[in-house]
């Protein structure tokens, strides 16, 4: 049974009692928060392990409160939900520090994975795991030895670093600017392409249809979490 408090942030009654409503048939407690004032209070009470928040409120700008609450609660899991045509949005959100996002339209059970994902990678971040694995993929991160299967594969200096700030936030989305910040020494942004389609050529089964590098239109990349 869970127990993650889970604060949901928007000025929507009919969208925080659904959120509410959903979350509580997986056992999750909710707090409720209108407005910003109210979602900082709430978390100065403390005891939130996770917030949900939309960007249209009405006392302060979205990004704003995201930026405050990542200022005094760091390793806290925030997900965005965002419209479907806010591409900027979403960018701005995942660079101020979010952890990912889901776009209205949604539903229960892919916010519902998302939150799962995001808590994981909480757990994770606090005791790092040495190997990763998710289906035939293996990273691992003390030798930099990388398999698919029984194979070994060789990567690239910079081909490496941009896989292991994926595999650091599996199930997470990066955006093109938190990616070039991981691997440094890639000084061209427009190179991310070319290494993402190299890391594809290696470890994906079809690399037309990617099973573990997944593309986030207008966004970024997204490395497939465990399930």
């Amino acid at each position: 049974m869970s127990t993650a408090r889970i604060l949901v942030i928007d000025d929507e009654p009919p969208i925080r009692r659904l959120l509410k409503t959903g979350l509580g048939t997986q056992d999750y407690a909710v707090v409720e928060a209108a407005d910003g004032a109210a979602a900082l209070a709430a978390l100065q009470d403390g005891g939130v392990d996770l917030a949900i928040l939309d960007l249209g409120l009405p006392d302060m700008p979205g990004h704003a409160l995201l930026a405050a609450i990542r200022e005094r609660w760091p390793d806290l899991p925030v997900l965005i939900l965002s419209s479907r045509e806010d591409e900027r949005g979403k960018v701005e959100s995942l660079d101020l520090g979010a952890d990912d996002y889901v776009t209205k339209p949604f539903g229960m059970n892919e916010l519902l994975a998302r939150i799962r994902t995001a808590l994981r990678h909480r757990l994770a971040m606090q005791g790092e795991r040495p190997v990763f694995r998710v289906d035939d993929l293996s990273v691992d991160l003390i030798r930099r030895i990388v398999r698919v299967g029984d194979r070994e594969v060789k990567l690239s200096p910079r081909e490496y670093e941009f896989l292991r700030a994926l595999v650091q936030h599996a199930g997470k989305v990066l955006t093109h600017a938190q990616l070039m910040r991981h691997a440094p020494s890639s000084s061209d942004p427009q190179y991310l392409r070319v290494y993402i389609r190299q890391l594809r050529q290696k470890l994906e089964p079809d690399p037309e249809r990617p099973h573990y590098l997944l593309t986030e239109t207008g966004v970024g990349y997204r490395l497939r979490a465990p399930d």
